[in-house]
């Protein structure tokens, strides 16, 4: 994906772009391609995803590895397949309509794309 075409961030207080402090600017890119390439989403699902609660945790996430001397790309990599081999469960599909078993990352990922659409 050209990383000229991403969009930015609409939340840089909070969120995933937030959440990785001095290495958001870095991270932002990577984080957009690798979800896209893992997932096969549009980028405007992938930045709400990014942009929402659940993507500051996904940045807590990526951060704690970074601080623990990951590199930036490889840690949005480990948390991607992480996050894509978990599944929605049955509390989660009840509670927002993402159906169970979807992987976890995919799920949030149309899920936020969803909530934004049906929002404006």
């Amino acid at each position: 994906m050209n990383t000229t075409h991403l969009p930015a961030t609409t939340n840089p207080e909070w969120g995933f772009y937030g959440a990785m402090g001095e290495h958001a600017d870095a991270a932002w890119p990577l984080a957009m391609n690798t979800i896209h390439a893992e997932t096969e989403e549009d980028v405007e699902a992938i930045r709400a995803f990014l942009d929402s609660r659940h993507g500051r945790h996904f940045g807590d996430e990526v951060l704690a590895r970074v601080e623990q001397g990951v590199e930036l790309h490889v840690a949005i990599d480990l948390i991607v397949r992480r996050w894509q081999r978990w599944t929605i469960g049955p509390r989660t599909s009840r509670e927002y309509g993402i159906p169970k078993g979807l992987p976890y990352l995919l799920g949030w990922v149309i899920h936020c794309g969803i909530a934004e659409e049906i929002a404006a």
